[in-house]
């Protein structure tokens, strides 16, 4: 064995010389110098034209936008021209119809989407009206007859007296944007106009009247949705990006489709202050990426001019930057791949040449040290046949036999532990039986601990029994002759006489219970063929009075649907004693429950289970509940002899009452009763039960040490 690792030390030594090294250094080095630098300028490249083609689309875009923007104030003028000039307009204007004129203009303003449309005549009866209106270069120029169309500021009082509903409808919030510059204003309640002026002339060629339209741009989604429809139709811009079109009052967007969060718009929101100071305050047009509202768009601004040549806003179109940076990152990707495939390529080749000289020694390198982790591994076949091939194969066969060896070894101990597992799990399977087993016993010892009581309790009640009803007999029989003897002249006391008649009855009564008592196989009473639903239905009668003493309710869930053959009274018997120690165990908060259910034995019978929620019996008290004179009650509310009563009368027809703890709190009594009566003494089954459990016993007493012989 020492041979053999004084051999992987030498052959590990041989594999710590630098000449390997020195030798790829020099093949790779123009490799690893030259691709990098190449890597890197067409990255550079690549990002700068990309950005460039991005700049020369959103300036188109802006140039699209304005045309756009132009060519809508256009349309809203020719609408005007078209009004004014047209036949039925001019004939109600001869005419002075005002009705059909205002019928007119109404139905332009709807056709339209005017803000408001007006008709003012120029004559001295309405010279008030016309110096009402907003005075401004076009107005002048109008009045001069020259049409126009222009780009106007309203306050709002001034658009309060053009409709005071849009003036309320321009109130707008600030909403404080990342990057903007800093502002105390809070509501920005100014709108923006596209204000068409159409002079309307006679035929002498005098302005005698003139139509005024607005638009107003605020919040009008429809003006700034048509301009991004056109400049970015479908398919112009990625998926994933978004095209963006904003009309900016001063820096605040007063009407945008540029998306605040999902399903609402950035309304309220400022431009940036780089993009603020260069384009509204500089003049200049803004081509290049900007912040908007919530991330990088690349982007386009140029300032829009009103009536009096003023910067009062900003034109912007623009589209998301993050898919075009996505696009160009996979692009930039997939060229960084493409180097880096060309340059593993290129040190494939050089290494290639360099491993054939070396494959054999790196192959038995890495077996050494997978042998020192512990790993497996193995040299192979290896092209080379001089001594560094016979080394390799040497070296492989040495660690074919150490495996051999190793699992040779791995196998004798799995085997042993499987044989300790199955042995350990028979062993706990045979305890868990005699567990079981054991405390069958004991519950069975227990049942025969209340036989025996209970016979005890008859010997001595028979006994009792017999000797009152011998000095029972002869006072009936003396009191009968008394009565006879005196004859009509026992009217004194005749009330005396029958009471005391009653009273002896009434011993004789108690003795008879007694005797049935003690020996219920003399006293059981007439067995047919009942219906324990029926009977039960009928026992609920016989406890109705205890309800004047305490709040109760009974739930029945009769589901047995078998027929057994029992004495109906001594089922009604048992059946109300188990409901009125439930009813005096209930509490006296008033929500006291008692369930009753029965339900099919499999094929033996039925059984019948009567819970309550009442405070319950203690665990240790559950194995003396059919003890004679046991109670759980207070004193003076019971004997103790209804549930040993009871057990007696189940017992002699084959049946079984048992008790657990109920399933939340309170009792639960089972009450087993078969089909067929089988008349059998406590003392003769519970002999058969221990005759049983201990031929169990021993056999299993038998299998385990059998066992633990073969563990030990």
């Amino acid at each position: 064995m020492s041979a053999r690792y004084s051999l992987l030390r030498r052959i590990s030594d041989v594999i710590r010389g630098k000449v390997r090294y020195r030798l790829l250094v020099l093949v790779l080095f123009p490799i690893l110098l030259i691709m990098p630098i190449a890597l890197v300028t067409a990255i550079s490249w690549g990002k700068d034209y990309t950005y460039k083609q991005l700049y020369i689309k959103v300036k188109t875009d802006l140039s699209v936008s304005h045309d756009t923007f132009n060519r809508i104030q256009q349309s809203y003028l020719s609408k005007l021209e078209s009004l004014a000039e047209s036949f039925t307009f001019r004939s109600a204007l001869d005419r002075n119809d005002r009705q059909a004129l205002e019928q007119q203009v109404a139905r332009l303003h709807e056709d339209a989407d005017f803000s408001y449309l007006k008709l003012i005549e120029t004559s001295a009866p309405h010279t008030a009206l016309l110096e009402s209106q907003r005075l401004s270069v076009a107005l002048t120029a109008a009045l001069e007859g020259t049409p126009g169309v222009n780009i106007e500021i309203f306050s709002s009082a001034e658009l309060g007296r053009e409709s005071a509903q849009l003036a309320e409808t321009v109130r707008l919030p600030l909403i404080e944007t990342p990057r903007a510059r800093p502002t105390l204003k809070r509501i920005e309640d100014r709108s923006m106009i596209i204000r068409a002026l159409y002079p309307v002339k006679n035929q002498t060629g005098n302005v005698i009247a003139l139509l005024e339209g607005g638009v107003l741009l605020n919040r009008n989604f429809t003006f700034v949705d048509e301009i991004r429809d056109l400049v970015y139709a479908p398919g112009n811009l990625p998926e994933g990006s978004i095209g963006t079109v904003t009309v900016f009052l001063d820096d605040t967007r007063i009407n945008t489709n540029v998306p605040l969060k999902v399903g609402e718009r950035a309304l309220g929101t400022r431009v940036s202050n780089e993009v603020r100071t260069r384009v509204l305050e500089e003049g200049h047009i803004w081509i290049d990426r900007a912040f908007v509202v919530n991330d990088w768009y690349i982007s386009s601004y140029e300032p829009i001019i009103d009536v009096d040549g003023n910067r009062v806003g900003m034109l912007y179109a623009g589209f998301l930057e993050a898919p075009f940076r996505r696009d160009l990152w996979q692009a930039l990707g997939v060229l960084v791949s493409m180097f880096l495939g060309l340059m593993l390529l290129s040190a494939w080749v050089a290494v290639r040449g360099a491993n054939t000289i070396f494959k054999p020694i790196e192959s038995m390198s890495n077996v050494v040290q997978a042998t020192q982790k512990g790993q497996p591994g193995r040299v192979g076949e290896i092209s080379s046949k001089d001594e560094i091939g016979v080394l390799a194969k040497e070296l492989d066969s040495m660690l074919d036999l150490l495996e051999v060896r190793k699992q040779e070894v791995q196998n004798s101990a799995d085997q042993l532990e499987n044989k300790v597992v199955e042995r350990t799990a028979e062993l706990q399977k045979k305890n868990d039986d005699l567990a079981r087993t054991i405390q069958l016993l004991r519950e069975t010892r227990q049942q025969l601990v209340v036989a025996e009581k209970l016979a005890a309790l008859g010997g001595l009640t028979a006994g009792l029994a017999h000797e009152i009803n011998n000095p029972t007999a002869v006072i009936l029989g003396n009191l009968d002759v008394l009565a006879d003897k005196l004859g009509n002249i026992d009217a004194p006391v005749k009330e005396e006489l029958d009471i005391a008649i009653e009273q002896v009855y009434r011993i004789k009564d108690i003795v008879d219970s007694l005797l049935q008592y003690a020996r219920p196989d003399e006293y059981a009473g007439y067995i047919a063929q009942a219906d324990l639903n029926e009977l039960i239905q009928d026992s609920l009668k016989l406890i109705r009075h205890l309800e004047k003493e305490k709040i109760f309710k009974v739930e029945l869930d009769l589901q047995a649907t078998e027929q057994v053959e029992i004495n109906a009274q001594e089922f009604q018997q048992v059946i109300v004693n188990l409901m009125v120690n439930a009813i005096h165990s209930l509490p006296d908060s008033g929500d006291g429950l008692i369930l009753i259910k029965t339900r099919n034995w499999d094929d033996k019978g039925v059984v019948v289970c009567v819970r309550d929620n009442g405070g319950g019996i203690p665990e240790e008290a559950l194995g003396q509940v059919f003890s004679p004179f046991y109670s759980t009650k207070q004193p003076g509310e019971g004997t103790g002899l209804g549930l040993s009563v009871s057990y007696s009368m189940i017992r002699r027809f084959g049946g079984n009452i048992t008790v657990e703890p109920g399933p939340e709190k309170g009792t639960q009594f089972f009450v087993w009763i078969l089909k067929e009566p089988e008349f059998i003494s406590d003392e003769e089954s519970i002999a058969a039960q221990l005759t049983s459990i201990e031929n169990t016993l021993s056999v299993e007493a038998t299998s385990n040490q059998a066992a633990m012989d073969v563990n030990g």
